[in-house]
C-alpha cells in the first residue's frame, strides 16, 4: 500500500511543521490547524478522514469545530471522524449527536473504533 504524507501545520502563524498520512482510502491527520491547497489535493476520493478538534472556539495550533467541519465539507469523504478532541467539548453523544445533525456522515471517533 502507498503511504502518502500529507503537510499541514501546527500553529498557523508559527508554521510547525506536522506530517498526517494517506493510506489507500483512509487520511490521518491530526495536531494541525493548517493545511496547505496542495495538501488539499492528496485528499480526494477518500472513504475515510480523520482530524482533529480541540474545541469549539478556534485555536492556534489545533482545528477549532468550525474549521473542522469546514475541512470536512471541503474533502468530501464518504465518513469524516474527529479525534484529539478535549474536555472543552460536549461528551461523546452530545457531540455525536450534534455532528449527525449538521452531516450523518460526520462522527466523533472513540477508542476501538474499527474501520472497514
Amino acid at each position: 500500500m502507498e503511504i502518502i504524507p500529507i503537510q499541514g501545520w501546527h500553529h498557523k502563524e508559527k508554521k510547525l511543521s506536522v506530517l498526517g498520512y494517506r493510506f489507500g482510502n483512509i487520511a490521518y491527520l491530526t495536531d494541525m490547524s493548517l493545511l496547505e491547497e496542495e495538501s488539499y489535493e492528496l485528499l480526494k476520493g477518500l472513504d475515510f478522514v480523520t482530524v482533529n478538534c480541540v474545541k469549539r472556539a478556534p485555536h492556534h495550533s489545533h482545528f477549532g469545530l468550525a474549521e473542522a467541519l469546514e475541512f470536512f465539507d471541503r474533502v468530501g469523504a464518504k465518513n469524516s471522524y474527529l479525534t484529539h478532541i478535549s474536555h472543552l467539548l460536549p461528551g461523546w453523544a452530545e457531540l455525536e449527536a450534534e455532528l449527525q445533525a449538521y452531516n450523518p456522515t460526520y462522527h466523533v471517533a472513540y477508542d476501538g473504533l474499527v474501520l472497514e
